[in-house]
């Protein structure tokens, strides 16, 4: 199967009271890993990269390789940029074939936000590719991004003007949660998401979330999640089948032999998140 939008997808999540599982992928391995999960499991999946990562190889490699995992297959598969912080890298990838855009203008006052939110949505819905944006903070670090801690909430007002004004598809929200390691058990404000989404009607996006214990991720999706974004446990999982691996065969040197108990690892938490999520079995509906 080609390549599809998220913008579908994610409208059936919200009619249907599931989310979809959004991952980071850093290599090929990885990239086969979650979409062998998503097989086994027959959901929907989002792939996506970020600018760190993009960084590292560009994003034609990285496209390159989740198009390929999407064609070999009948799952249905998106390729996404997360945390996009510029208009000509959205555009960039947007040109390049990404089919899922998100442009972060959340450190940006109010009013710029929205207007480089809005400069990005017109580029993409003009090739009919749907656009995440992001109000409130995700505090951490996570790759190159640097959150901030400072009042991490969003306010459900300025949610429902900023969506109004952008015309954005997704809206990720600012509820608690962190990029990174978490230090001690995260507690996401699900009080602050049931507010946006008394006034919001797009589908919202949780970022951050790996750490943050399962019943809190169903509890919001419940209130209004629809994508939920995975990145660093799925780094943790893929190092530690390496270094699994290597230990108690230290005199290997072909990458094949590290690398599968790695994709293992990875495939193994992917399918535990989609459980999770609730999308299992929902790429067959």
């Amino acid at each position: 199967m080609a390549l599809v939008t998220s913008k579908e997808m994610l409208e059936e999540a919200k009619k249907n009271g599931y989310a979809v599982g959004a991952f980071n992928v850093e290599n090929m391995e990885m990239v086969m890993a979650v979409l062998a999960a998503a097989e086994e499991t027959g959901s929907p999946v989002i792939m996506q990269t970020t600018p760190g990562t993009i960084k590292y190889a560009g994003l034609d490699y990285y496209l390159a390789n989740v198009r390929a995992a999407a064609e070999r297959t009948k799952i249905p598969v998106v390729m996404h940029l997360d945390h996009g912080n510029s208009f000509e890298l959205a555009c960039k990838a947007y040109r390049t074939g990404y089919t899922s855009i998100m442009i972060d203008g959340s450190k940006l006052p109010f009013e710029d936000n929205i207007s480089l939110t809005e400069s990005v949505v017109r580029v993409c819905h003009s090739g009919g590719v749907p656009v995440e944006g992001e109000l409130g903070k995700v505090g951490g670090k996570e790759d190159d991004l640097v959150g901030d801690d400072s009042n991490p909430y969003t306010d459900p007002e300025e949610a429902k003007i900023f969506v109004e004004k952008t015309g954005v598809d997704f809206l990720a929200v600012g509820i608690g949660t962190s990029h990174g390691v978490y230090k001690g058990i995260p507690k996401v404000n699900v009080e602050v998401l049931a507010s946006i989404r008394d006034v919001v009607s797009i589908p919202l996006v949780m970022h951050g979330t790996s750490g943050v214990p399962d019943d809190q991720v169903k509890d919001c999706i419940s209130k209004g999640i629809c994508k939920v974004n995975y990145a660093t446990d799925l780094r943790i999982a893929y190092t530690e089948g390496v270094k699994a691996h290597l230990k108690e065969h230290p005199d290997d040197f072909d990458p094949k032999k590290y690398s599968a108990p790695a994709m293992e690892k990875v495939k193994a938490y992917v399918m535990q998140k989609m459980e999770v999520v609730g999308s299992c079995g929902r790429a067959a509906r």
